[in-house]
């Protein structure tokens, strides 16, 4: 193994503690150490008025409503956790895992009195941001390589971009519109 620098041991340490945590908190949600499962309520939880109850019971349950919105949510801290530990799907898991800590941030913030879990969700959010930042270089190129087009493609691209992109939005509004339509008239989901 050929030496690493501060910089990188630094990184690869926060690399893979992320991965430890969020995917034991991947797998304590599929195997339903998290949240208020519809089926297994709490005695205190299941007896209590909506006017009566916590926003942390509230959100709790709401959260476990559904098992397969936790198997998505469990899942993708899974995935996203171990894309991470691989240099070249680093990003891709940084990618993933952004979106579902601030999530959590802002649920914790709202709905939760616990600040020891929102302190964590913090420093967990705050290790991706480091790793971006120590791979600003190769950050940087990433994003030129993807937003980067050539005078003479853009010329050529933007009359045709903004008439797709205008049949494409036109396209969505029918298609939101006709589902609205039809899901109001249809009884099957009454």
């Amino acid at each position: 193994m050929k030496n690493i620098n501060i910089k990188q041991g630094i990184e690869l340490a926060a690399r893979i503690y992320v991965w430890f945590i969020l995917s034991s908190y991947g797998l304590g949600k599929i195997i339903g150490g998290q949240f208020h499962r519809r089926t297994k309520l709490p005695d205190d939880v299941a007896l209590q008025t909506l006017a009566d109850a916590t926003a942390y019971d509230l959100a709790w349950t709401f959260m476990g409503y559904s098992q397969a919105y936790i198997v998505f949510i469990g899942a993708s801290q899974i995935v996203g956790a171990l894309l991470l530990l691989f240099n070249k799907t680093k990003f891709l898991g940084i990618v993933i895992l952004i979106p579902i800590l601030l999530n959590i941030i802002v649920f914790d913030i709202i709905f939760l009195p616990d600040y020891g879990a929102l302190s964590s969700a913090t420093l967990y959010f705050s290790l991706l941001l480091l790793i971006l930042y120590f791979n600003n270089e190769k950050l940087k190129e990433i994003l030129v390589k993807l937003i980067t087009i050539t005078p003479n493609e853009a010329k050529l691209k933007s009359i045709k971009t903004v008439v797709i992109v205008i049949i494409l939005i036109a396209l969505f509004f029918t298609i939101d519109q006709t589902c609205i339509y039809i899901l109001d008239k249809s009884t099957l989901f009454k």
